[in-house]
């Protein structure tokens, strides 16, 4: 009985000290990168690119830290003196008045050497308070969830949260000076000399896409579009697998990697089996036709063939998501989560009428296709990574004499064609010429259609419908339906745009 009660009360007094657990924090690392920075304002530059004052957990060390990086800014020098009058003077710290301790933390201030090491420190406690406040905050919505946050929603949340907690130094968001954007400017300049095929962007390994375009640059939301049979997944696909099989990575000075060439790839394939998709990339890779590899008609040298392919396939970075009818947030949850575990450099979707809103919006499909493309763009820029998005046109195209799409032939088109920073329609005339076919040989029109099907087969045309960096314009590739490829066209003359 004795042991039960003092084992009781030992498990109390555990408890009580884990009621009370102080949040992790160093008030004399605080302290003495202040006193530092009040001594020698040099130190503030160590520190001011990574630590903002929302790291110090002691608040007047938060205002003290504020108004030094103001004052600095402005040109003037943060000294005790220069910071007192802008501190309340009947304020107590302990024993001492501010000015006090003002003059205190210069007095014990430690070598402007040691300032980043401080600085440092106090960040990595401001992290660790951030995840103990998501922590909370996961136990506590769980335990007391609201009627309309299904669990699934928590976990979207909570990896949101943890990657912008992951990702902090990146995506601080706030102002940037024109000095900073200028130099990115330029290192993105630098970066695209030494790139393969000099591009700002990633490449699509399609030469004549890519010297309209300059690649594909990050942030940005690239729409591709096309009515069904026009070879929109097919061109996907192939840039999607370029962009991959050319990934050469570059290790940075913090041991992490970098895309120099090529790049990861994440594939959400919303409606086709991965399967599918990979019997494609064999097809186009190997020469021999997806429709033999379904029917297993392959001759033993097309089987090698096969083989051969996969085993190389296999070290190719393209990740395949096949969830059907997924949402914009479990897309984005599990686009960041590729990103911190694998790496990630572009994302396709295929297509956008097939993903779902957040539910509330779902009566209305015009605003639930905002709220997609919406999501899309930002998530796009959050990641620092091009998204490529497939989308359906409405069959108003088809009541044309012109079959060419328009901006205007956009499905659900408004949010679709104002959030996108690229639109580009695949547009094969062959098939539409192919079903005009006059059914008796001897007809006399057979020879024209014989002659125009002639000029169009195997052809098709990637039209630049919008593009916020550059011109607008069509650009002529050869597709090849047996091996679902497209390809720059071989014939030098067929690689002038047309406008």
């Amino acid at each position: 009985m004795n042991d039960a009660v003092r084992k009781l009360s030992q498990a109390g007094r555990e408890n009580a000290e884990l009621h009370h657990r102080e949040a992790p924090n160093n008030v004399e690392a605080e302290q003495a990168l202040l006193g530092a920075i009040l001594v020698n304002n040099d130190a503030y530059y160590r520190v001011s690119d990574f630590l903002k004052p929302i790291h110090f957990n002691e608040p007047l060390h938060r205002k003290i830290y504020e108004l030094a990086g103001d004052t600095i800014r402005m040109g003037k020098i943060a000294t005790t003196i220069t910071l007192k009058t802008h501190l309340p003077s009947d304020g107590k710290v302990g024993d001492l008045t501010i000015p006090q301790y003002l003059a205190r933390l210069a007095a014990e201030a430690v070598t402007i050497i040691n300032a980043e090491d401080y600085g440092r420190a106090i960040y990595d406690l401001a992290l660790r308070r951030s995840l103990i406040n998501i922590g909370e905050d996961m136990v506590n919505i769980a335990y007391d969830a609201p009627l309309d946050m299904p669990p699934q929603t928590q976990i979207e949340d909570a990896e949101r949260r943890l990657f912008e907690l992951a990702e902090t130094g990146r995506y601080d968001g706030g102002f940037q000076s024109f000095n900073d954007a200028v130099a990115l400017a330029i290192d993105m300049a630098g970066q695209a000399f030494e790139r393969d095929g000099s591009l700002s962007g990633i490449s699509t390994g399609i030469h004549s896409l890519d010297g309209r375009m300059g690649g594909l640059q990050r942030s940005d939301l690239i729409v591709l579009a096309g009515r069904p049979g026009m070879g929109k997944t097919s061109l996907a696909t192939n840039i999607a697998y370029n962009i991959a099989a050319a990934y050469e990575p570059e290790v940075q000075a913090d041991g992490s990697f970098k895309a120099k060439n090529g790049g990861v790839v994440g594939f959400y394939s919303l409606e086709m089996s991965s399967e599918q998709l990979a019997t494609r990339i064999i097809s186009e890779q190997t020469e021999v036709s997806s429709s033999k590899i379904r029917r297993g008609d392959i001759s033993e040298a097309d089987f090698e063939k096969l083989v051969a392919c996969s085993q190389m396939m296999q070290k190719v970075p393209l990740y395949i998501d096949q969830t059907g009818g997924i949402s914009i947030a479990q897309l984005s949850a599990r686009a960041r989560r590729l990103k911190r575990q694998r790496g990630l450099d572009c994302l396709v979707v295929d297509y956008i009428q097939l993903m779902t809103g957040s539910g509330k919006s779902s009566d209305n499909r015009v605003q639930e296709i905002t709220q997609i493309t919406t999501g899309l763009k930002a998530l796009g820029k959050e990641l620092n990574v091009p998204i490529i998005a497939l989308s359906q046109l409405s069959r108003q195209v088809e009541s044309r004499e012109d079959k060419r799409p328009q901006l205007s032939d956009l499905r659900e088109s408004g949010s679709i064609e104002q959030d996108a920073d690229v639109v580009l329609f695949v547009f094969r005339e062959e098939y539409y010429v192919k079903n005009l076919e006059p059914r008796d040989e001897f007809d006399p029109k057979y020879e024209e259609w014989k002659m125009k099907f002639e000029a169009v087969k195997g052809t098709a045309d990637v039209i630049i419908a919008k593009q916020r960096h550059g011109p607008t314009g069509t650009v002529k590739l050869a597709f090849q339906s047996e091996f679902t490829r497209f390809t720059d066209l071989a014939d030098p003359s067929f690689t002038q745009y047309e406008h």
